[in-house]
């Protein structure tokens, strides 16, 4: 696709919430009416994806369901800058955990995508693909070498396509051409410079053992420090909305219901003992009515790693002692669902420095914010193009085997390409946990736990739908992890060390600064550690009993039910969820193809 056609669709999506034919506000007679192949349930990353690449077989009817809404081109999600504002806003499911234990006893927000587009229509666009590691795991997990990074390539190449930055300049160097393909979600690297960039870039060659340069972290081996790749085109957000989605406006055989939620997914009958779940209920509120669909050949679960397990508890499907004792028939026992539960931790390090060209201008000044966004509005340049971070660093604790073993553990990590944790880099104060200074400018290195040990799960709050579930994802919860964060946090000091930050780092801000000891960065890390927004493993795939999911993602003792999202990783990648889930969703609507 070239970009002068890209160019031409996001035109088309522009407008197209206004005239589109297949596009219903909620369940009116003609979709209650109408029989559909594949009813796919959540239209994130997963349900996305998989509706389009469904319904380039035009004798296949697809229904898409979204529970939020149609306003995917809202201005908030679209400048990439205001991504921020998302947290807590109508396009938010507004979920919150159990207090967790590994944080000081704090509950925190969860976000999740509640518009078309789900969590890609939220994040912070960061677009990884994963590492060969992280997929061959996958593979030996679920028994099934078409997991592998290998027989995956085909669906990569389907994926993604690198694009002009918004400001149009020279990318050589910044990302590798040679394994980018002509994809369907557009990405660039960062389209607008910051005073820190080259500053990253030389601490590379400065400590290169420490901080080797990886050219491109999508080349399935990500150790070391490169440019973020970002689902930015033309500095507008991409999500599976404005990529896949949009290329499937026009066909007759796809419908997309939105503001409707599926309460549950119902059986149809038995055969050999299993039973046929290709029917759902939906309903718009707690107090409206229900109604029922069906599909001919298959469900299709895409509501993410929280409400896709709450749906199949909710529907009977789970562990049945569990489910007895919350008043849910059982209807099979999958002990496996809700459980696995994991994400990546996420902690905010902050240094004041010497400058007064940060970031930080932007929150504090309203007439230079209300400039950026003109300016945006007028070419989609300036600062509001910019995502979380330009630079991303995925790096190993070094002396692993010994690093872990006096842990008493195993290294948690996929292999060798594989992370231990991750630093972002950010050109301003950031922190989910303390309010911004009023003064001051700083630069930050966002740290994260990317192959954690720890293990929550989802829970039922009550048998009402419209009840938001239990969520625990434990973050911080064994010793592991909070050991693997403190080395983030020395890591990241060890960097701003280097020679190329000598004239700009003035000190380390706040509590972070009082942390010498490790005794006080650990009490530093749980009480100022947060998500990162990656939830993952609830139904996941794997062998016997233990996976909720066969290899080609049924769900296990059903007929025609599958599960396309995150909750379907046996393990959580090594890097940002929302590639490897376009992946998954790739190979899922060929598997399901091949079947029709």
């Amino acid at each position: 696709m070239s970009d002068r056609c890209v160019l031409i669709l996001l035109a088309l999506v522009l407008s197209v919430v206004q005239v589109l034919g297949h596009l219903f506000q909620g369940p009116t007679k003609e979709v209650l009416e109408r029989t559909y192949d594949v009813i796919i349930v959540g239209a994130g990353a997963g349900g996305g994806a998989a509706a389009s690449r469904l319904s380039e077989n035009p004798h296949v009817r697809v229904l898409l369901i979204e529970a939020g809404g149609s306003d995917f081109m809202n201005l908030n999600i679209s400048v990439p800058g205001r991504a921020s504002t998302l947290v807590r806003s109508q396009f938010d499911w507004n979920f919150t955990t159990v207090p967790q234990v590994g944080l000081d006893n704090r509950p925190i927000v969860y976000p999740r995508g509640f518009v078309l587009g789900g969590s890609t229509a939220i994040n912070q666009m960061a677009f990884c693909r994963g590492t060969k590691d992280d997929y061959d795991r996958w593979a030996k997990v679920a028994g099934d070498e078409g997991w592998s990074w290998k027989k995956l390539v085909p669906f990569v190449r389907q994926l993604d396509r690198m694009t002009l930055p918004a400001d149009r300049h020279n990318t050589t160097g910044e990302f590798d051409p040679s394994i980018h393909y002509n994809g369907t979600v557009p990405i660039s690297v960062a389209g607008f410079p910051l005073t820190t960039d080259p500053r990253v870039i030389n601490t590379t060659t400065q400590l290169p053992d420490q901080f080797p340069f990886n050219l491109d972290y999508n080349s399935g081996n990500t150790i070391g420090i490169g440019w973020t790749q970002t689902t930015i085109y033309n500095s507008h957000r991409v999500s599976s909305a404005t990529s896949y989605l949009a290329e499937a406006w026009n066909r007759t055989n796809l419908d997309i219901v939105v503001n409707t939620r599926v309460t549950k997914v119902l059986p149809l009958g038995y055969e050999s003992g299993k039973p046929i779940m290709r029917g759902i209920e939906i309903a718009q509120s707690a107090s409206g009515p229900t109604h029922t669909l069906q599909a001919r050949k298959e469900v299709v679960l895409s509501a993410g790693s929280i409400k896709t397990p709450h749906i199949l508890m909710l529907s009977g499907i789970g562990d049945a002692a569990y489910l007895t004792s919350k008043g849910v028939k059982p209807l099979v026992d999958l002990p496996s669902v809700g459980k696995n539960l994991h994400d990546h931790a996420f902690l905010g390090n902050s240094w004041l420095v010497n400058s007064n060209d940060t970031l930080d201008n932007l929150r504090r000044n309203a007439t230079l914010a209300a400039e950026a966004l003109a300016q945006w509005k007028v070419n989609g340049t300036g600062p509001l193009g910019l995502a979380g971070g330009s630079q991303l660093g995925w790096l190993r604790v070094p002396n692993a085997s010994e690093f872990f073993a006096a842990l008493g553990a195993e290294d948690p990590s996929a292999g060798p390409t594989s992370a231990h944790f991750e630093m972002i880099t950010t050109d301003g104060f950031v922190s989910k946990r303390v309010s911004p200074p009023t003064q001051g400018h700083f630069f930050s290195f966002i740290t994260a736990v990317i192959s954690p040990t720890a293990r929550g799960n989802v829970t039922l709050n009550s048998t009402d739908p419209f009840d938001a579930p239990i969520i625990n994802p434990n973050l911080l919860g064994t010793e592991v992890d909070v050991a693997v964060m403190r080395e983030a946090v020395k890591a990241a000091r060890a960097f701003v060390a280097a020679p190329a930050w000598s004239d700009y780092i003035l000190s380390e801000f706040g509590a972070f600064g009082e942390a010498h000891t490790d005794e006080e960065l650990d009490a530093y890390i749980r009480n100022n550690t947060d998500t990162i927004d990656h939830p993952v493993g609830t139904v996941a795939m794997g062998k016997g009993a233990e996976g909720a999911l066969d290899s080609e993602l049924r769900v296990r003792g059903t007929i025609g039910l599958r599960v396309v999202d995150a909750s379907a990783f046996p393990f959580i990648p090594s890097g940002h969820t929302q590639g490897p889930t376009y992946i998954l969703a790739e190979r899922a609507a060929a598997l399901i193809l091949g079947e029709m």
